[in-house]
């Protein structure tokens, strides 16, 4: 039977493992955790420092914290195989200064839902969504 403190180091050791596989640091990821139907989503969001937004990087679903955290790690280990490479061209209303960003998506509608997460579909206008060659 594992106690509380066992699920908390665990926890953290999935999300530094998860981390330390993306190669990104403390401030340019979020693990963010709600309830969903009795089960745990976990949110994972990045932040770009050049720019300063957030998006989502992947969505996963399970019973608790860890079994999430799980989930994720083996996404992590895996979505360059799994997802096509995007870019996209994007601006914000009130900037006015064109970015890019990089996604990995099952199609272009979750490129979008990524671009988009969290945030009012009005305060970004997207210029262009790129499907990129797989090399």
């Amino acid at each position: 039977m594992e106690t509380s403190t066992d699920v908390h180091i665990e926890s953290a050791r999935l999300q530094k493992e998860i981390k330390s596989y993306l190669g990104l640091n403390s401030s340019e990821l979020v693990f963010e955790f709600s309830n969903q139907e009795g089960k745990t989503k976990l949110d994972l969001i990045t932040i770009n420092p050049r720019h300063n937004q957030s998006f989502l990087f992947h969505s996963e679903l399970g019973f608790d914290k860890v079994d999430a955290l799980k989930k994720m790690m083996e996404y992590v280990r895996n979505y360059r195989e799994q997802e096509s490479p995007y870019t996209v061209q994007w601006m914000t209303k009130d900037e006015r200064v064109l970015h890019t960003s990089y996604f990995r998506a099952s199609n272009i509608l979750d490129c979008l839902d990524k671009l988009y997460y969290g945030r009012d579909r009005n305060t970004i206008t997207v210029f262009s969504v790129v499907l990129n060659p797989v090399s």
